[in-house]
């Protein structure tokens, strides 16, 4: 189990890394959309057009970034939507086995499904090059690459989380990875 929880660590580091990135991404949004809202009406004030469809799309690309690849840091901080009714009142091991059952049964075929399904699209994207049919938009195909890419890390932090929750159930306490 030691060797399982030290994989489990690594993915665990990979996706705090990536969680920074992605609140840098956050921060870069900010400024984009509040750059988006000045151009636009200043453009109107003086007559000219500050505002892109550029900028637009970027605004757009960083919410998908943001959104997609922050799944799978907010799964490792268990920050992710949760119906806790009963869940909270419930034993370590009993919340530990809940969460193995629903990783195995739920989340990884689920991301899996994601994958074999969106990486064809993300193909046939990079393959003709796409891009935005508006004038001055940016490329298509990058953004629709980070669709199977955010799920593959999605994937990684399961089997992590899964990996952890088996070793409450073995009664290694997996827990000392949680939110490093």
């Amino acid at each position: 189990m030691k060797g399982l929880l030290y994989v489990s660590r690594g993915i665990d580091r990979v996706s705090r890394s990536l969680g920074w990135v992605v609140g840098g991404m956050a921060v870069l949004m900010v400024f984009v959309t509040a750059f988006n809202a000045v151009a636009r009406y200043l453009g109107r004030f003086i007559g000219r057009d500050l505002s892109s469809n550029t900028y637009n799309e970027l605004q757009w690309y960083l919410f998908s970034l943001v959104f997609l690849l922050g799944a799978a840091y907010t799964l490792q901080r268990d920050e992710h939507v949760r119906v806790d009714v009963l869940f909270g009142r419930l034993s370590k091991r009993a919340r530990a086995a809940i969460d193995l059952t629903g990783t195995l049964i739920f989340l990884l075929p689920f991301c899996a499904l994601v994958i074999w399904v969106a990486f064809p699209f993300w193909w046939n994207s990079f393959k003709i090059r796409e891009d935005s049919p508006d004038p001055g938009g940016l490329l298509r195909w990058p953004i629709i690459g980070v669709i199977p890419l955010s799920f593959a890390l999605l994937f990684l932090q399961g089997i992590s989380e899964a990996i952890k929750r088996a070793a409450v159930l073995a009664g290694t306490d997996g827990a000392e990875t949680k939110g490093e």
